[in-house]
């Protein structure tokens, strides 16, 4: 009986080639020191629940298609008045994303994503954290292939962060290069 396990093209172009040109690059000792991607969160926040909270399973719905996986509804931890915030209100709906499923999306980040935004001029190769993890927000979650922009009733913006096993932005930024980020000059 054969195995038929499916593995994703990026993890296979990591193993075959991402990983050999940045023990190259770095002449690092240990296989253990290459950085790989440890995992990568989204989030959505959603701000118009305030008003009307069956919004919060409409960016539930949205981010199930994009994730490929169910997230989770994240709740304020306390009032704020000013915001009309009350305390265990929904807020936003976040996932996260390791293994299959985040080479799956990275892919479709990459290839299909990205190139639809509208005046798309590349990636800030600044919005690394000092150790080692990129984030970077979308204005419009309608980008993505999963979702049908007849069905969408709001646009949420999305944050998504990948996180990397180094600690220096330097090997983080080759790896996501390695795995063709359009980095803006």
């Amino acid at each position: 009986m054969a195995d038929t396990t499916y593995v994703p093209r990026l993890k296979t172009q990591y193993h075959d080639v991402i990983r050999g040109a940045l023990i190259e690059k770095f002449e690092l000792k240990n296989p253990m020191q290459v950085p790989a991607l440890e995992k990568i969160v989204l989030n959505m926040g959603v701000g118009e629940t305030t008003q009307d909270t069956k919004k919060i399973n409409s960016a539930f719905s949205a981010m199930q298609d994009i994730a490929g996986q169910k997230p989770v509804i994240t709740y304020a931890r306390t009032s704020i008045a000013g915001f009309k915030v009350r305390e265990e209100m929904p807020l936003g709906v976040k996932v996260t994303l390791r293994g299959a499923h985040m080479f799956e999306f990275v892919d479709r980040l990459i290839n299909v994503a990205l190139p639809r935004v509208r005046d798309f001029r590349g990636l800030n190769d600044k919005s690394f954290d000092g150790n080692g993890n990129f984030a970077m927000g979308l204005k419009e979650h309608i980008v993505f292939p999963e979702i049908n922009y007849d069905k969408v009733d709001t646009i949420w913006g999305m944050d998504i962060i990948v996180c990397t096993t180094t600690k220096d932005d330097d090997q983080a930024r080759e790896l996501l290069r390695g795995f063709n980020f359009p980095f803006g000059e």
